[in-house]
């Protein structure tokens, strides 16, 4: 299932070079170049705001957009470098590359847990700790999961969950080549106190012994 892929909306900047950027930076856009593709590059300006938001988001790099230009088709671009003020730090211009479906990128994508009902552990008052809430995947531009799912069926207190455990969507394979982790289920707070408790008392006694 390919997930929502958010929309970049930029404008056609008439003119090229310095001066072009800076009249752009005065109106309130970011000068940006789309280039790849198998076509001429493109000069755009993006909207300040807009842009500012979006990088605040997080994972801008990582981030597969549909680009929209009027009189323009829509295409898929991903940001391969965004130059930023050396005193404000905001950015001042960025670079985008057009990709085909059948390109191969890294995303972040998100893990999603179901069956918590089926897990023992949980029903004994286990805690599911998330690791990692997104996995960094190479997968292909046209078929983009939406999600990658956790089966928590069956699943027992101390029980590790890994990213070698879970099913993945045809084509994508983890960016990390280790078998790391997604998630764990934790034992009660109360029980972890209890055993710990006894550890200490277990210790105490060996002490007393020597």
């Amino acid at each position: 299932m390919a997930g929502k892929i958010p929309d970049l909306v930029a404008e056609v900047r008439t003119g090229t070079g310095k001066g072009a950027a800076r009249q752009a930076r005065r109106e309130g856009y970011v000068p940006g170049i789309v280039y790849g593709g198998g076509e001429d590059p493109l000069a755009i300006n993006v909207n300040y705001y807009a842009l500012l938001k979006k990088l605040k988001a997080g994972r801008f790099l990582s981030t597969l957009f549909n680009l929209k230009v009027e009189g323009k088709d829509d295409v898929r671009v991903i940001c391969r470098g965004v130059q930023r003020d050396v005193v404000k730090d905001l950015p001042t211009h960025l670079d985008l590359m057009r990709l085909k479906r059948t390109s191969r990128i890294n995303l972040f994508i998100h893990v999603t847990f179901e069956n918590h009902e089926k897990a023992p552990g949980l029903k004994k008052g286990g805690t599911l700790v998330i690791v990692r809430p997104e996995v960094e995947l190479e997968v292909t531009a046209g078929d983009i999961p939406d999600h990658i799912t956790v089966d928590l069926t069956g699943r027992e207190i101390g029980d590790v969950i890994h990213i070698g455990d879970i099913e993945l969507p045809k084509g994508a394979t983890p960016t990390i080549k280790r078998n790391f982790v997604i998630a764990n289920l934790a034992a009660p707070s109360g029980l972890r106190s209890a055993e710990a408790e006894d550890g200490a008392e277990e210790a105490e006694g060996e002490a007393e012994e020597e």
